[in-house]
């Protein structure tokens, strides 16, 4: 279909699997959703259209597609199958959107043609330039709504079940599930929800998968390039193996950033980090690889590649070898296993329908509608095991992981001074560098925490380098700044693995030595001073004094030490003669005049000249 700039179009966007009823109170809304042209370049753009009164909308969710205009029965009055027509889309090919025109039946039956025929979705359009309008069904006012209108008129009490006990499946006491996803960080809101889901459930998920409650399965979609485009360039940037696996651009831009084969490739990288730790019986470590990625990897800081990628699969202790031989070869012109059967494993089985939309959770084969959020999808989860059967996690919201006990949670560690930067919380492990005495340390927390600010010399010596050479510690690290280290004066080197004597001569560096009986003598990192003969070297005046006036200036210094101590001792003696004799005296003096002058509060003072005339 051609649509030159300046026509404009109405499009009505109609989505499947039609409801029996449905029944709007209050007042009537038109809503709307955008409908974006990716290709080609000369309708490329974002539409309005309105969401038909019926089906299911994927609230939150995105669907691309391939737009299909039926060569015959346009309006899509008519059965598609009279004329063997089929919308279906092939294994691994992307959904159909079936364009029809406006007019001649009702739109429901359009849609329900089209929907039997295998589309995905329908697009009703019109060329005639006017406002939205929602798609209802044919005779909305009719019997079924009749009936309560009129009850409710009458005064009649209405009751209304909801029941939803039968939505998710529950045979026994194992819950399989599954999460369609990728790895694309750079899709707006969409990929910015699955992303904090991811995290949020991590937790709880590792819980049941380690307990063997659940059987989690991860998946992804991909699509194949039709055959009559394998030569264009949106079909070259966007696959790998030569056409068949494909993922969309990530900024729908095909001229700048990252390629949809490159997030194909960072899919398949995910499903093979599964399928190891799945082998080593350890499938929950999937959680962590893709936590971790999205944290160390995002494409806004330009780190979403190999190189990034094999560092978190290296800190976790996966096998990387057999990672890379389960990828295989992206650029072969051969088929992937591992991307076929994520091909086949989209097609719709038993009671799940085709998978299509991006993210897409599945429960005991239950497809889960609702809010992708952790205490919703846990109550989705905990609602498919058997009554009675359900795990203790399903109870209690205090959930407690205790991965750092598996090799650490694959954060930062230092053994020697028992600091680790794993910490348990009820969402999984997280990394953050500690807090350790009041030091707070400093990095990516998976690699690498390094003390910073005053104190930080105490825990370890701050990280930094250093050793002991007679009777001398030399140290690296300066307890001051952002915790860098470095080398001592007389040393080189990176102040953190190794600080080497520097070659430089010290005594004609530093000037040291310079008195007329004095020899300077380089030692390891500094140097040392001496006096030729009997002399004695005074640093801090940088000369030589003979032994003996040394030790005459030691014996004059002991005599005075003698004199001054002989002198602080007489002065102690007759200060203390002088309070006794004080005392002695006031007493005396007290003595007398009371012969003469008895004091009312004095009953007896004693006499002491009585006493001795006595």
């Amino acid at each position: 279909m051609g649509v030159s700039k300046t026509t404009k179009v109405t499009i009505f966007l109609g989505f499947l699997c039609l409801n029996l009823f449905q029944l709007v109170l209050g007042r009537f809304v038109v809503e709307k959703n955008s409908l974006r042209v990716v290709s080609p370049d000369d309708i490329k753009g974002t539409y309005d259209s309105a969401i038909g009164n019926f089906g299911i909308p994927q609230y939150g969710g995105s669907l691309p597609g391939t737009v299909v205009y039926p060569k015959e029965n346009r309006k899509g009055c008519q059965n598609f199958d009279d004329s063997g027509t089929s919308f279906k889309s092939k294994s691994g090919a992307m959904p159909t959107f079936v364009l029809v025109d406006l007019g001649d039946c009702f739109f429901a039956l359009k849609i329900w043609n089209a929907q039997n025929a295998g589309a995905a979705a329908v697009l009703v359009a019109d060329n005639v330039d006017k406002i939205l309008i929602t798609m209802d069904w044919p005779e909305a006012d009719g019997s079924s709504a009749k009936y309560l209108k009129k009850a409710v008129s009458a005064g009649e009490m209405v009751n209304v079940n909801l029941d939803w006990r039968e939505a998710v499946p529950h045979p026994d006491d194992r819950v399989e599930y599954e999460l369609w996803t990728s790895s694309n960080d750079e899709c707006g809101f969409k990929c910015d929800m699955l992303m904090k889901y991811v995290k949020d459930f991590k937790g709880a998920a590792q819980i049941l998968e380690k307990g063997g409650y659940t059987q989690f399965t991860p998946h992804y979609i991909t699509w194949y390039c039709p055959q009559a485009f394998t030569v264009s360039k949106q079909c070259k940037s966007q696959c790998i193996n030569h056409r068949r696996y494909c993922a969309p651009d990530p900024e729908q831009d095909f001229s700048t950033g990252y390629e949809g084969k490159d997030v194909v490739v960072e899919n398949l990288r995910q499903l093979c980090v599964f399928k190891v730790a799945n082998e080593t019986k350890k499938p929950w470590v999937w959680w962590d690889y893709v936590t971790d990625f999205q944290i160390r990897c995002p494409m806004k800081e330009k780190k979403y590649n190999k190189e990034c990628a094999d560092g978190v699969i290296k800190s976790l202790g996966l096998d990387l070898r057999k990672i890379e031989k389960c990828m295989g070869d992206p650029n072969a012109d051969e088929d992937n296993p591992v991307l076929k059967e994520e091909q086949d494993a989209q097609v719709g089985k038993g009671t799940r329908g085709d998978v299509t939309i991006l993210p897409t959770l599945v429960v005991n084969n239950r497809q889960y509608r609702g809010k992708l959020e952790k205490g919703a999808v846990l109550k989705a989860i905990c609602a498919g095991f058997e009554e009675t059967t359900e795990p203790a996690v399903c109870l209690n919201d205090d959930v407690e992981t205790n991965e750092c006990l598996d090799n650490n949670g694959a954060c930062w560690q230092d053994k020697a001074a028992n600091i680790t930067a794993c910490k348990d919380t009820f969402r999984g492990r997280v990394c953050e560098c500690p807090v350790v005495d009041g030091v707070q340390f400093k990095g990516d927390a998976y690699s690498s925490c390094t003390a910073s600010g005053r104190g930080r010399c105490k825990l370890n010596n701050g990280g930094c380098w250093h050793d002991t050479r007679d009777g001398h510690t030399y140290s690296a690290c300066v307890d001051e700044g952002e915790g860098k280290c470095s080398c001592p004066p007389g040393f080189k080197g990176d102040g953190v693995k190794s600080c080497e004597v520097s070659t430089i001569d010290e005594c004609k560096e530093k000037k040291a030595c310079q008195c007329s009986d004095c020899s300077c003598k380089n030692t390891w990192g500094s140097y040392e001073c001496s006096c030729s003969g009997d002399l004695l070297y005074i640093r801090d005046h940088d000369t030589c004094i003979s032994k003996r006036a040394r030790e005459v200036k030691s014996a004059w210094a002991a005599v005075w030490a003698i004199l001054i101590g002989l002198g602080m001792a007489g002065g102690g003696a007759y200060l203390v003669y002088k309070y006794r004799l004080r005392s002695y005296m006031d007493s005396e003096i007290r003595a007398i005049m009371a012969q003469y002058m008895p004091l009312d509060s004095q009953n007896e003072v004693p006499n002491h000249v009585n006493e001795e005339h006595a």
